[in-house]
This record gives C-alpha cells, structure tokens and sequence, in this order.
C-alpha cells in the first residue's frame, strides 16, 4: 500500500536519538492525513524476474477481486518463467486464505503453499516485504506527491 503521506511503519521504523528533541530532528515526527488517498500494488518475484505490477485501486481488495485480477497475472508469468514446474507461495491476508481463492490456486497452479503450510515472515523468504518494496518506496520523491494519479506515474 502507498499512500500520499508516504511510507512510514510505526511498527518497523525506529528512530534512534538521545532525546525526544533528537529524535525529532532525524525524523521522529511524522504528519499524516486521517484519510490519505492511497494506491495498493501486487507484484510477484522470483529467480527469474518479476511480474508486471497490478495496481489496485478500486476500493476493498477482497478474494473476489483477487482471483480476478492477481492469480491469473501469477499464474501467466510463473508458467512463462518456468513451465510446469515452480510453486505459488503467498502471505495469510484475508484475500489469499478465502477458501475460493485456495480453491483456485488448488485448480491453476502446478502447485502451491496452501493457508496451514504457510511459512513464518522471514527475510529469506519473502524478499518483497523486506527489501523490494523498501527500494521501491525510496525511489519516490515523497516531497512531490500530492495526490494519488502521481504515485501512479512514478
């Protein structure tokens, strides 16, 4: 998700400082909407390459929205990248646990990580939440963006 107040976890972004004085010169403020306007993207990654991105911008991305608009973009570039041989891995949101979204993994991919053999967060991996998302966010002039058809060209 990225919004036009730009990227900030209060729950991973730590400032260090001797003093609250400090730590606010070195970015321990952080100014953000109530309700910022905001993009969500999909990507998928492997040894290969990438997937185009899916941006998903039209409301609640539910598990209707999901297998219709990223499982078959997973599907398309993970045959394309390596035939019939290669696993589907995804996260526990809601969207991927659905049990439709299962059952169309289940009935498109030549094999995947179903919800109960899914793996802890781990830096190895997922690569995605801990390294390639973070460069994607520091690429953006946050300073510029004012609104969401910005995020959307850069």
């Amino acid at each position: 998700m990225f919004d036009i107040d730009g990227v900030y976890n209060t729950q991973n972004d730590r400032v260090w400082a001797v003093d609250r004085a400090d730590a606010d010169k070195n970015g321990g403020i952080q100014q953000r909407r109530k309700f910022p306007q905001n993009v969500m993207v999909w990507l998928g990654a492997c040894s290969k390459g990438l997937t185009p991105l899916v941006i998903l911008d039209e409301g609640t991305v539910d598990h209707a929205v999901y297998i219709e608009k990223v499982l078959p973009v997973a599907s398309k570039y993970g045959d394309q990248f390596f035939g019939s041989d290669w696993i589907f891995q995804q996260d526990g949101v809601k969207p991927h646990l659905h049990h439709l979204s299962q059952k169309w993994c289940r009935d498109n991919f030549p094999s995947f990580i179903e919800k109960d053999g899914s793996p802890p967060n781990s830096p190895d991996l997922n690569p995605l939440d801990y390294s390639i998302w973070d460069q994607l966010a520091n690429n953006i002039n946050w300073n510029k963006v004012y609104s969401k058809r910005y995020l959307f060209k850069n």
